[in-house]
């Protein structure tokens, strides 16, 4: 039988700017998953708040219990984990199989237990995102690789994994922290180089330091770790950091469609690519120790052109919401979209809103405005672009339909009852 998702049924605002209130940023996905990955390199474990109750962390705990790690969920958004009984086994491939940040597992549970095998990592079709980083990397910490029917085997040395200098051809998140936290258990000294500067990945290594880990150069490109052997989190508990791309995508909201609207529970600091971008365009904010401030313009926003980039440039994940922006503003605006290919093809589906946009090639496209939006029924396609349906549902006349909510689901907690609360009329039909 075919599956059956939630959709959501929203009646738009007609281009009025009306929302009005405060919403409140939660825990970021991308931090929270990989603190959760890390509970591999702890001979017990740690506590980990602020958690967001979303898809993507419930499957990853599913791949830790599965693993005999024991998680106990003290309240929401808040969990006590243990890995002293964690044992070695194959990652549980119909969830691995669909979630790319399963991958993050893969490097801890190699340097701990000597070996692990694994499905080519799914998740949002957003244009290729190989494995060789990972691979490359491995091979070069002493692992063997076997690949047989799309599962990878890895293997490392008798004696266990090896330090080594790697060098990422691609800033990648992903990459970064999965090898800054395998050479917390190899032996001797690691050094990272071109890696990624996202906040996430400080995140993560000032906490496993705290744990005991040796990891230097935390912020930068270059990263060195020495082997420490297994951590101890004692009473340590990681607060999860706000959501950048949750934030920025609700600071895009506001300046689409509220007469003032408070962001609050976010770091603005991770946030200048988007709001010096939204400045340059016209928009009002008033930004806060934690909080930004949308109010609604007198004039037109006006166009302007955006590339995004690795941290600190301009997150990928906010290119599809920032378009929704963009049709609604004077004049013409570029989008150049440099990190994933493909990521682009949901404008299709939104010219059948109204909004016009004419695509170069895969990575860049024009954006026309100002464009009457007009409801319609749609399907999302991945979780960024679906944010961005909804939002194009929002300030379109009429009612819309947005099907395919898993997707949204995977990244954004509640936001239907969020999205209420602040005068939007959505709901969810399950």
């Amino acid at each position: 039988m075919p599956e059956v998702t939630d959709k959501f049924i929203i009646d738009g605002l007609g281009g009025q700017q009306t929302l009005s209130g405060e919403i409140v940023v939660g825990g970021a996905k991308n931090a929270a998953l990989k603190i959760l990955a890390s509970v591999v390199l702890f001979q017990d474990g740690f506590m980990t708040s602020n958690v967001p109750e979303i898809e993507d962390v419930f499957r990853m705990l599913d791949l830790l219990v599965n693993l005999g790690v024991k998680v106990n969920k003290k309240d929401k958004g808040v969990y006590q984990l243990d890995a002293s009984a964690i044992s070695n086994k194959p990652l549980w491939s119909e969830i691995a199989k669909r979630m790319r940040a399963s991958i993050v597992l893969t490097g801890p549970l190699l340097a701990r237990f000597g070996e692990i095998s694994f499905p080519y990592p799914g998740g949002c079709v957003i244009g290729k995102r190989p494995v060789d980083l990972f691979l490359s990397g491995f091979e070069k910490m002493g692992a063997t690789i076997t690949e047989t029917e799309g599962v990878f085997w890895v293997k490392a040395p008798r004696e266990g994994l090896w330090g080594a200098e790697i060098f990422f051809k691609n800033q990648s998140v992903t990459a970064t922290e999965t090898f800054l936290m395998t050479a917390v258990l190899a032996k001797g000294k690691t050094v990272l180089k071109n890696c990624a500067l996202e906040p996430e990945v400080a995140s993560l290594g000032e906490f496993l330091n705290e744990c005991g880990a040796k990891i230097s150069g935390l912020g930068t490109s270059t990263i060195t770790i020495e082997g420490n052997g297994l951590l101890t989190g004692g009473r340590h508990e990681y607060k999860t950091i706000p959501d950048r791309i949750e934030a920025g995508s609700f600071i895009i909201l506001g300046a689409l469609a509220a007469s003032d609207l408070k962001v609050v529970g976010c770091e603005p600091k991770h946030l200048d690519a988007l709001i010096n971008l939204l400045r340059e365009s016209g928009v009002s904010l008033e930004v806060g120790e934690n909080f930004v401030r949308v109010g609604s313009s007198k004039k037109k926003y006006q166009a302007v052109d955006v590339k995004t980039h690795e941290y600190p440039g301009f997150p990928t994940d906010l290119q599809a919401p920032l378009a929704i922006f963009l049709s609604q503003a004077n004049g013409e605006s570029f989008i150049f979209e440099t990190i994933f290919e493909g990521r682009l093809n949901y404008l299709e589906a939104l010219s059948r809103m109204g909004l016009e946009a004419k695509n170069l090639d895969t990575h860049r496209a024009i954006i026309y405005g100002p464009r009457k939006l007009e409801g319609k029924e749609i399907e999302s396609p991945d979780l960024r672009a679906g944010l961005a349906y909804v939002l194009a549902a929002i300030v379109a006349s009429g009612r819309s339909v947005v099907h395919n909510v898993k997707y949204i689901d995977r990244g954004y907690e509640k936001i239907e009852e969020r999205f209420q609360k602040i005068g939007i009329k959505i709901e969810r039909i399950k």
